[in-house]
């Protein structure tokens, strides 16, 4: 029947633990599952198999949803409110009255920077301060946890490195931070560990800097060498009347991390083939 509905799996066997204090990437190409996957950690969707825990609690419980704050891609305010006013909505929402109201207000308008901007209305706020006043609101109940769908979609160069900024400043006060981006280089600034998704599983994760980091290969940088010493091996670098600054493994960007796990196996296969 035409009207019939296709059953469809969103996400298959995706497993991954997010380290209290460290910020988690969730990377993957448009539907992978990535939005399905926050929804499930955040009790917006109950899995239909598995279970999610946040700090020990079943994601759907009140005590989990407690610890956390959602700053979705495209957040609605209220046009009319102003900067202060919409904070405090929503810290009324989460219990805060009278004096710890007004001062946690003050407090995230200045931490995210639109103090300048208390009494302006909302809904003359740029891209960028949309998404900082979302952050704000977002941590109004000091959650131990902060997820954060796309922060940066959209956003210009400059509201990008300011939310960047914040979310770093969000992992020095000890909160954790889970968020997706299709913007790697922003990511790979700001994260600890990175789970990459295609196809409705998780197919990579790790600490960054194992992922970037190509193993079998060393870099040598060398100060003041001599022309001829490039071929020469480690040992000879004083012979040769230079200094050797630093040795590390080259990396390679995030980027190509991301592409290369995501690549569909039969696109690889029709690549040889050519």
């Amino acid at each position: 029947m035409p009207w019939k509905r296709e059953r469809l799996v969103a996400v298959r066997d995706v497993s991954l633990d997010v380290e209290e204090g460290e910020v988690f990437g969730l990377l993957g190409p448009n539907g992978c599952g990535k939005s399905t996957t926050l929804k499930v950690l955040l009790g917006l969707v109950t899995p239909t198999s598995g279970s999610a825990t946040v700090f020990g609690y079943d994601s759907r419980d009140f005590p989990a949803r407690r610890e956390v704050g959602f700053l979705p891609e495209n957040p609605y305010f209220y046009k009319f409110l102003t900067a202060m006013e919409t904070i405090r909505f929503y810290g009324k929402l989460c219990g805060l009255s009278g004096r710890a109201l007004t001062e946690r207000a003050n407090e995230l308008l200045a931490l995210v920077g639109l103090e300048d901007a208390r009494d302006r209305r909302v809904g003359t706020f740029s891209k960028g301060m949309l998404q900082r006043i979302g952050l704000a609101q977002a941590i109004v109940q000091d959650p131990r946890l902060v997820v954060l769908d796309e922060p940066t979609a959209g956003v210009d160069p400059v509201g990008s490195r300011q939310i960047r900024d914040l979310i770093l400043a969000l992992k020095a006060r000890g909160m954790t931070v889970l968020l997706t981006s299709h913007l790697l280089e922003q990511v790979q600034e700001v994260c600890d560990r990175v789970g990459i998704m295609a196809r409705g599983q998780l197919i990579q994760q790790g600490k960054l800097e194992d992922l970037i980091t190509v193993g079998n290969q060393t870099q040598y940088l060398v100060e003041n060498a001599s022309a001829g010493l490039n071929e020469k091996i480690a040992a000879l670098i004083a012979a040769e009347g230079g200094s050797l600054v630093a040795s590390h493994r080259p990396k390679r960007t995030l980027e190509n991390v991301f592409i290369e796990v995501t690549k569909n196996p039969a696109e690889t296969d029709r690549e040889s083939d050519l």
